[in-house]
């Protein structure tokens, strides 16, 4: 039977140099793909290009990309990655530079149309509006991109590419796109091309579905050489995750389900441009040390629309941290703090300018996320961080002054601000996020100088949320005689991550015995109130029968999400950590047995 080895050496914009060759040299594949983009980055490379008409791609690609070329080459390993950003051309460019360097010829194939900044005018005349909560599209545009799917990618090797860059796309559709092409799958193979996501899904982040950010972190070994991921894939789209042996890291079905909760919403319906994918009934079997094979996603028809990520400046914000030690230094960092602010709010007030837009004061040391279960009252060594938001650099200049003399007119125990300097303020990029017909961006492909236009079918769709089945209520609680309570560590996994100004948390139950407890005791009532001091919008709670989880969307989470964030934690890195403290209900007798 045909299989596919593809193995991904990045998972964002700043991963491991190392893994691209741990991959070429021992993972025997087929495929080396990568992600290198987030919302945010959009934004910093359009800044970037601007600046530059040669810049804005992921350069680090080409840094690793440039000394394995020989190898990939010699190997007959097709390359696949989103590094292109907004100029895949000048990526493509170094690309071709570092080839003629390493003696070897492949041939680049762009994938173009993603791009929809130079007609945002057009578009604004359709009422596009943001997804949640219903806004105008803004008037300045830092960057407007479609999140593009697999089958482009497909394309591109189909007609010869050995390696194929694109920009925006979703993060799966690097590995889907292999697939695609591979095994010849077409738009009404729903329930394949849902594999084929969930695989890329899973192998996206790189290492973390390997037994980075693991709950149950003691049990991995050899962080300071982790495998990176390679995906056996079958026709049917189920797949063997493994690593390359004498690699760190660990696979087991927890690791792997633990990445499958990352960053999604509602399970029943993960959306790609090319599927609207199920992943509730998706199983996990240990079938070797170190290998898990994944199977059971379903899918269901694609939507005519793209979604588009769209970032936009909106004023500016200053970070800066201090060091506080001693005595009552969680109370005396906080009193800091507000004293600047005090402070300056009285002068702005003299110099007739506004008031801050927004304040964020964390006492990190002082579990200050974690609001009233908080547990380090009594902690003598802190981090102070002070973030705010102005329409004014002059203010938050200001601000950014202001700090250093606290250390010697201001509370006892500041040791100094870090970085070197002050801190300056920097512009806040906001997201917008919206839908857009397919039918209004067409996608080409760029090889050997011919522009080759997808077909208008590849563009189709139809599916709505009313096509979904309706949620049960929550199960009451089965607990009858004595209870304690426990955290919710002692029966459940979990993994948090971001959708914009939205937060995930998804878990999911140590052994079957424990779901009813999770069922009863987890709930959007339970999760909202323990989060009542992070979130302003509403907690929605989704099945995953297949594991015996609940995926948990949580809405106005993040403080505006990434770059726009004030936060500590802006992309929701922590939240399920925070979670799996909760104290939960069980029978008493149960509790005697964790506790053993």
């Amino acid at each position: 039977m045909k299989t596919v080895r593809i193995g991904c050496h990045s998972g964002f914009w700043g991963d491991t140099e190392t893994a691209a060759a741990q991959l070429v040299r021992n993972g025997n594949i087929d495929y080396l793909v990568s992600d290198y983009l987030a919302e945010v980055t959009m934004s910093i490379l359009a800044a970037q290009k601007l600046r530059n008409p040669q810049a804005g791609y992921a350069t680090d690609f080409v840094s690793v990309f440039g000394p394995l070329a020989k190898e990939i080459a010699d190997k007959k390993i097709k390359v696949i990655t989103n590094a292109g950003g907004v100029n895949p051309q000048a990526c493509r460019d170094a690309v071709l530079k570092a080839c003629e360097a390493a003696g070897v010829t492949l041939k680049v194939a762009l994938v173009l149309g993603d791009d929809l900044q130079p007609r945002a005018e057009e578009l604004r005349k359709l009422d596009i509006r943001e997804m949640d909560a219903g806004a105008e599209l803004p008037r300045r545009i830092a960057s407007m991109n479609a999140y593009l799917g697999g089958f482009p990618i497909a394309r591109a090797l189909a007609e010869g590419a050995d390696v194929v860059i694109t920009g925006r796309c979703v993060d799966s559709a690097v590995t889907l796109g292999a697939l695609i092409h591979e095994f010849g799958w077409s738009m009404d193979d729903h329930d394949k091309l849902a594999a084929g996501t969930l695989c890329g899904h899973i192998i996206e982040c790189g290492a973390q579905c390997n037994g980075g950010n693991f709950t149950d972190w003691r049990l991995v070994q050899g962080y300071d050489d982790m495998g990176f991921p390679v995906a056996e894939v079958e026709s049917d789209g189920s797949f063997v995750l493994g690593k390359p042996d004498g690699t760190g890291g660990l696979i087991t079905p927890a690791t792997v389900a633990e990445q499958m909760l990352y960053e999604i919403g509602d399970p029943r319906a993960y959306i790609v441009p090319d599927v609207v994918c199920d992943f509730t009934g998706a199983r996990y079997e240990q079938v070797g040390k170190d290998r898990v094979r994944v199977s059971g996603a379903k899918g269901r028809p694609a939507t005519d629309t793209y979604k588009v990520s769209t970032t936009f400046p909106d004023g500016y914000k200053l970070s800066t941290i201090f060091m506080l030690g001693g005595r009552e230094a969680v109370a005396k960092g906080r009193h800091s703090a507000e004293s600047i602010i005090k402070k300056t709010r009285r002068v702005f007030a003299e110099k007739g300018w506004p008031d801050y837009r927004d304040v964020s004061i964390e006492v990190i040391g002082g579990e200050a996320t974690y609001g009233p279960h908080a547990r380090t009252a009594d902690s003598r060594e802190v981090v102070v961080k002070i973030a705010a938001k102005h329409d004014s650099k002059e203010a938050l200049g200001l601000l950014g002054r202001e700090i250093a003399p606290m250390s010697t007119g201001g509370v006892v125990g500041m040791t100094g601000s870090f970085g070197a300097g002050r801190a300056s303020a920097t512009p806040v990029i906001r997201m917008f996020s919206c839908l857009v017909p397919k039918t209004q961006v067409p996608v080409t492909i760029d090889l050997d100088g011919r522009q080759i236009p997808m077909q208008e079918g590849a563009r189709s769709g139809g599916f709505t949320s009313a096509q979904l089945p309706v949620e049960a209520p929550p199960a009451p609680s089965k607990a009858v005689g004595a209870t304690k309570t426990v955290p919710l560590v002692s029966l459940a996994y979990g993994r948090s991550g971001d959708k914009g100004d939205n937060a995930n948390i998804g878990i999911f139950a140590r052994k079957p015995e424990y779901v009813p407890i999770l069922e009863s005791e987890v709930t959007e009532e339970a999760v909202a109130q323990y989060f009542a001091h992070r979130i302003n919008g509403k907690v929605t709670r989704w099945r995953l029968p297949g594991i015996g989880g609940f995926n948990f969307l949580l809405r106005q989470a993040l403080g505006g999400g990434g770059m726009a964030s004030l936060k500590a934690d802006p992309l929701a890195k922590a939240f399920a950590q925070m979670l799996l403290d909760m104290p939960v209900k069980v029978p008493a007798e149960m509790a005697r047995e964790l506790a053993a």
